[in-house]
């Protein structure tokens, strides 16, 4: 309790220190490279994997072949938990730098190898076996990195900050987005359609390699910091079996997932499905449209930091509840103005929308760490964030798109979109406002 009031003092008369500078700068660096390699993946299904992995069916049902394009995304998220599970395991007895080191270049090497792989018009159907092989080690991966980048964060931070210092780790998300989307937008800018479809596609995976190096030196900074040594030997002292998680704590797992469905089903409908039916839906340029996706990011980059930095005055439980309420408000009207066909509509519907995304995800890391005891919180934040993942984003784009096939409404999209969030809604409100509690308990 004492390096917690130091922390708390230190923080008010002179800022965030040299040692918390190092900390939050691993936590973003690293989340934004995973989730660009998560992103890259997730707009690539959109635009040109079905094509080329399921070249025969989308040559007969292009529409079917999109829809199962969408499903690779969602079963990397299956394998999310079980990722959350053995980092638990070894994060408590090798030390969480160790952890979070090994995601990255998993989810980096992973990344890189779909760069690489051939496509179905030249090893057959061997060719999509291998991409889902390669998707669940991204899932894998993704499971373990983002409990103990929270945990960094926010065990550290000073009591009256912990929602802005864990909103660092959740703004590596719409970074991640941000460098995915203008990736892409370069490529498609100066290149033909033909071009992108034959290798162009490739560099953003390629290209993981050399954000992969930078994210690995900057983490391996934070090796030194003795906040970061004490995070470690402190969760190796306080392991405790998943039986203990799921026999005393499995209200607080169940409402860790509920709480993140309606975030992470809208979130991934920006990330995946939103450019794809603007470019062949609505006939807009593929370029242009990921621009404007692009400046989108930069609201959901504000907004979640706001979040974070709001939960601290406002509490987590208000801000998530705010940000909810303007989610599922905007969650039908918005399609009436992406089908407008106006880029600047467009760009419009998807900045208002990361309002409600920036307050449901900002106060996330704090929320999730104040909610469970010391001896359980690495394993039971990263099973409730993974869990929540699988019953939201994990088929968002895939229940999106059957849904514009069966009823041909966009609305309907949106419609979807507010009872998840209304989900997240009643169960955010279920949770007793845990700031200021002692996260060593």
């Amino acid at each position: 309790m004492a390096s917690q009031t130091a922390a708390s003092t230190r923080a008010t008369t002179t800022g965030i220190s040299r040692e918390e500078r190092r900390v939050l700068a691993g936590t973003l660096v690293g989340t934004s490279i995973e989730w660009y390699d998560f992103f890259i993946y997730a707009q690539a299904a959109g635009l040109v994997l079905a094509p080329l992995f399921l070249a025969p069916l989308a040559q007969t049902d292009p529409a079917i072949a999109q829809v199962l394009s969408f499903a690779t995304i969602g079963i990397s998220f299956l394998f999310r938990p079980l990722g959350a599970i053995v980092a638990g395991y070894l994060g408590d007895r090798l030390g969480r730098k160790k952890m979070l080191v090994l995601t990255l270049i998993m989810m980096g090497v992973s990344t890189a190898l779909i760069g690489v792989l051939p496509t179905y018009a030249a090893i057959g159907v061997a060719a999509p076996v291998l991409l889902i092989l390669l998707r669940v080690l991204q899932g894998f991966s993704a499971g373990g990195e983002w409990g103990g980048a929270a945990l960094l964060s926010v065990e550290h931070a000073p009591v009256n900050r912990r929602g802005y210092f864990g909103a660092y780790p959740q703004i590596g998300v719409p970074v991640g987005m941000i460098l995915a989307t203008a990736t892409l937008w370069v490529l498609t800018s100066s290149m033909s359609a033909e071009a992108f479809l034959a290798w162009g596609w490739r560099v953003p995976f390629l290209f993981s390699i050399v954000l992969i190096v930078v994210g690995y030196i900057i983490r391996r900074a934070v090796e030194e910091s003795p906040v970061f040594e004490d995070l470690v030997r402190r969760r190796k002292e306080s392991s405790a079996p998943l039986g203990q998680l799921f026999r005393k704590n499995w209200r607080q797992v169940i409402l860790t997932a509920l709480v993140f469905i309606g975030n992470n089903a809208a979130g991934y409908l920006l990330i995946a499905f939103f450019a794809t039916y603007t470019v062949t839906v609505l006939g807009l340029a593929r370029p242009t449209v990921l621009l404007a996706t692009t400046l989108a990011s930069f609201g959901w980059l504000g907004f979640t930091l706001w979040g974070g930095r709001l939960s601290d005055t406002l509490g987590r439980v208000r801000t998530f509840q705010l940000g909810y309420l303007l989610l599922a408000i905007w969650a039908v009207p918005m399609w009436f103005l992406i089908d407008t066909g106006n880029i600047v509509w467009y760009f419009v519907a998807l900045f208002v929308m990361t309002f409600g995304l920036g307050l449901s995800y900002g106060p996330q890391a704090a929320l999730y760490a104040e909610m469970f005891p010391a001896n359980v919180r690495y394993s039971g934040v990263s099973i409730g964030y993974a869990l929540g993942a699988i019953l939201g984003g994990a088929f968002a784009p895939m229940i999106a798109e059957a849904l514009l096939r069966s009823t041909g409404a966009s609305w309907t999209i949106g419609a979807y979109i507010a009872v998840a969030a209304l989900v997240s809604l009643v169960a955010v409100s279920l949770i007793k406002e845990p700031k200021g509690v002692d996260l060593r308990a």
